[in-house]
């Protein structure tokens, strides 16, 4: 039997799929015309990569609200941790990420090396970035001490310079969706970003 990739990471793999997450980011409450039209895709090829990014907790959709008669489209947005583009699968996915966390250090307490003062809060962020980046096919190696994640090669990144820059941009979303999913005083941005090594993601108390 073939190994199953995480949900995260397919949907995360393909070129078109992060091309219509960009899009969504940088354009909430698209439709899926306007993807269409953008990405030169088919509708029903729009409509099941949005199903992936939603099934991953990338995407949420909402229904138009129309003051004239005419049915009702079909908005997506990407998730960024707000009341109205928050997702129960990327909860469901910090929360779990907190409790292993909690476990290991628990079990495993000389690896809790976080600052205290930071609180919980942090901690279960930092906890949340790191589950995310490993679904997303990265190898992160964590330093706790100074709140930095270096990510290694990319996975993903592509040859073409106006693609990565997409998939950059793309994962800085995610991550700030997913940081604020998981709630905290972090915050990150990715330095030291390049092709051939990859990127390292430093987290900072937000100002």
């Amino acid at each position: 039997m073939p190994n199953e990739q995480p949900v995260g990471y397919s949907a995360l793999s393909c070129r078109s799929r992060v091309e219509i997450l960009h899009l969504v980011q940088q354009h909430p409450a698209s439709t899926v015309a306007a993807l269409a039209e953008q990405t030169k895709l088919h509708p029903n090829t729009i409509r099941e990569h949005l199903q992936r990014l939603i099934d991953g907790g990338y995407v949420v959709s909402d229904t138009e609200q129309r003051t004239v008669r005419g049915r009702p489209r079909t908005l997506f947005s990407a998730v960024d941790g707000e009341a109205a583009t928050s997702s129960p699968i990327a909860r469901r996915k910090v929360q779990a990420a907190a409790a292993r966390g909690d476990l290991m250090r628990k079990v495993m307490p000389w690896t809790d090396t976080i600052d205290p003062a930071l609180g919980q809060a942090a901690l279960h962020q930092v906890d949340a970035i790191v589950d995310h980046l490993q679904e997303a096919g990265f190898d992160p190696v964590v330093d706790e001490a100074t709140l930095s994640i270096d990510l290694g090669s990319c996975p993903h990144a592509p040859a073409d310079l106006p693609h990565r820059e997409a998939l950059c941009s793309a994962h800085r979303g995610m991550m700030h969706g997913v940081l604020a999913e998981a709630g905290g005083p972090l915050m990150a941005r990715i330095r030291d970003c390049a092709a051939s090594h990859g990127c390292v993601v430093q987290l900072r108390i937000a100002s």
